[in-house]
């Protein structure tokens, strides 16, 4: 069942991980891809995976933290497929220790590419869709947008940040039928994407395909229908 048929899907950290994930999944689904991240030739190689099983996709390398970027993933994307349907901003860094012991440097790193970052596909993406009548807005957060624990606390803001602007931005949306949704996973097996199914299943972290399922999800539902967070946990996670 192709459920995404026609659909344009923009996912942004999409060379790895959990957006490599959402990538394959959204294709299989019928989705016309474009892998965006900064590593090109990763992104070729989520494009071939995807071609490969039947899919299409492009990789159009993209630095989220440079606006000029963001804007020319944009552009490219409609010049080529006319729209922009579905936007997943998922690329992030992890970085920063104790507070007292985090460098600016580091601070600033982590708040440039997780909130500038997230904030300059947002406010393209948005721009687009309001033009084209509509689109839905997926971002990634993570438990530790939604908790804070001692060494995470510049990660956890970025991701706290997330959540405002998802927030914001669903409202703003909603006359132009824009819905946007912040996913909010824990610690996911990020490493084992191109994995056999077995041994995923032998990690004690989140499946990437786990979360790979809650963006299709959202990203399916009918057009009076939006779920603004979902937290994806582990089994037995104690926060």
């Amino acid at each position: 069942m192709e459920r995404l048929k026609n659909k344009v899907a923009i996912v942004t950290g999409s060379s790895s991980g959990i957006g490599k994930a959402i990538a394959l999944r959204f294709a299989q689904e019928g989705a016309m891809v474009v892998v965006a991240a900064r590593r090109f030739y990763k992104c070729e190689e989520t494009v071939a995976h995807i071609e490969a099983a039947g899919g299409r996709a492009v990789a159009i390398q993209t630095d989220i933290s440079d606006e000029s970027q963001v804007e020319q993933l944009i552009n490219r994307t409609v010049q080529g497929y006319q729209r922009v349907d579905i936007l997943v901003n998922n690329a992030g860094i992890f970085g920063g220790r104790r507070i007292a012991e985090t460098s600016t440097e580091a601070f600033d790193e982590v708040m440039r590419t997780n909130v500038r970052g997230t904030f300059f596909c947002c406010r393209a993406g948005f721009a687009q869709m309001k033009k084209q009548g509509g689109g839905t807005i997926l971002n990634m957060s993570s438990v530790a947008g939604v908790q804070a624990w001692s060494g995470t606390g510049t990660y956890s803001a970025s991701k706290h940040a997330i959540l405002a602007l998802s927030k914001s931005l669903a409202d703003e949306g909603r006359p132009y039928g824009i819905k946007v949704s912040a996913i909010c996973p824990g610690g996911v097996a990020d490493e084992l994407v191109d994995a056999k199914p077995e041994a995923r299943a032998g990690s004690e972290k989140i499946d990437p395909f786990d979360v790979a399922e809650t963006a299709l999800y959202l990203a399916c539902l009918g057009p009076q229908a939006v779920v603004h967070q979902v937290v994806v946990d582990r089994l037995g996670a104690d926060w």
